[in-house]
């Protein structure tokens, strides 16, 4: 089922979530670390994160 999510979705590195948010990557990644945001793993171990959810917490604030 992820999957077929994924195959839908645009995924944003950490800079691109970064910029959205007005912070420095690192902070992403931390958010990611405290579960305040999901990331999922490339094969190459690098973190992206799903735009429908980035979107959805921009809004919420």
């Amino acid at each position: 089922m992820l999957n077929q999510v994924i195959d839908h979705e645009k995924l944003l590195t950490p800079g691109e979530v970064a910029l959205r948010f007005r912070v420095d990557p690192k902070t992403v990644t931390r958010w990611a670390k405290m579960g305040k945001l999901t990331s999922l793993r490339t094969l190459g171990g690098h973190r992206r994160y799903l735009e429908s959810e980035v979107t959805r917490l921009l809004n919420a604030h």
